[in-house]
């Protein structure tokens, strides 16, 4: 053999070996990586964070678990009253992040914080109307005494004003005109959750001053008088879950007979419809004007604002809100959604208002709850 060609076969090899010892060096580098990765994963310190109930179901959802462990966003979540969240503030439990219902109960937080010197942010991944759930027959009754009117099949108006003085004049549902699918000698009442521990019944609170006022309620001495008004409408209902999930199985559960008008979250409705459950003579019933509550995630540090960015923006944890029921920022996805799940919905809520502030709305809270526990 030529010296020439042994020349061309050692630069041959010594390519061919070069080659491989790329290769074998990159595919080293990218094991180390994604080991390093994988270290990193493991030993992300998890975020502890105190949420409502109403988000529970969410943060235990397997994929919801992944998503965040992949970004290095682990949570250990305990749940926890949103409005005694804003005592653990400054205390040796402080948490990361709480996720409050509403808004109310997230500025009392926020408020907290200030007070304390921390730094707090507020995001609301989450979102749902406060609707009341119903049946045909109950719908179709109050359409005729014009307390409601229809706005799609199996979706109706709700009007506050005229519903809210029929209660107040303790009208029974006999009484009423086209009453014969249900004239039974019960007050007309909507079934509602314990004020002195959940959110939705703050939120009813509100609608219904509301509705008597004939504006959100802005000035003390109005609070104090309609607190006082609006109180027999917690008490005349009997007992009362604490929790709306509660108030919810009851309407699912026993039916009409027991709750022929359940002040719930939309959220709740769509959810169980998207599992199979809802049965063809339930209705909603979209309070005119009605209250969006708002999921607020309140952080209080740097990671705890990645994970309000994570859940604004990740498509996996947005499309795990959307199938339990939550509206997201995206009204066509939450349209396609409740397509899915068969049931109607008002998509494009026109009449919506606040609450009103929470110094006011805890004041009219602590009012009814007095007069409850008389």
């Amino acid at each position: 053999m030529s010296n020439a060609k042994r020349l061309v076969g050692t630069l041959v090899l010594l390519a061919l070996f070069g080659g491989a010892l790329f290769f074998a060096l990159r595919s080293n580098e990218a094991t180390r990586q994604i080991a390093q990765e994988q270290v990193a994963i493991a030993s992300a310190e998890p975020l502890k964070g105190l949420i409502a109930v109403d988000v529970e179901a969410f943060f235990k959802d397997d994929r919801v678990t992944q998503v965040l462990v992949q970004s290095k966003l682990p949570v250990h979540v305990a749940r926890v009253g949103s409005r005694d969240m804003a005592a653990r503030i400054g205390t040796a439990d402080q948490p990361d992040f709480f996720i409050a219902s509403g808004v109310v109960a997230a500025n009392m937080i926020a408020d907290a914080a200030r007070k304390a010197g921390k730094a707090a942010t507020q995001t609301s991944p989450f979102h749902t109307p406060l609707v009341v759930a119903s049946w045909e027959p109950i719908a179709k009754m109050l359409a005729a005494n014009g307390m409601a009117k229809p706005m799609a099949p199996k979706v109706y108006g709700l009007d506050m004003e005229k519903l809210t003085q029929a209660m107040l004049a303790k009208q029974r549902w006999r009484d009423l005109k086209a009453s014969g699918d249900y004239a039974v000698s019960r007050s007309v009442l909507v079934s509602t959750t314990d004020i002195r521990r959940s959110n939705s019944a703050a939120m009813y609170l509100a609608l219904t001053s509301a509705a008597v006022n004939g504006d959100v309620v802005a000035d003390r001495a109005t609070a104090q008088k309609l607190a006082g008004q609006l109180a027999e409408l917690f008490k005349r209902q009997g007992f009362q879950e604490n929790y709306v999930n509660g108030a919810f199985d009851d309407y699912l559960a026993i039916g009409m007979g027991k709750t022929p008008l359940t002040f719930i979250y939309e959220a709740q409705m769509v959810a169980q419809a998207l599992k199979g459950g809802v049965r063809p003579e339930m209705v909603l019933m979209y309070p005119q004007p009605t209250i969006v509550n708002k999921w607020v995630l309140v952080a209080l540090n740097e990671r705890g604002k990645r994970l309000a960015e994570l859940l604004a923006a990740n498509k996996t944890l947005q499309a795990v809100a959307l199938e339990q029921g939550f509206r997201t920022g995206d009204t066509d996805a939450f349209a396609a959604s409740a397509q899915k799940a068969g049931l109607a919905v008002d998509v494009n809520l026109q009449q919506v208002i606040d609450p009103p502030g929470f110094d006011l709305m805890f004041e009219m809270i602590d009012i009814v709850s007095r007069e409850m526990n008389q």
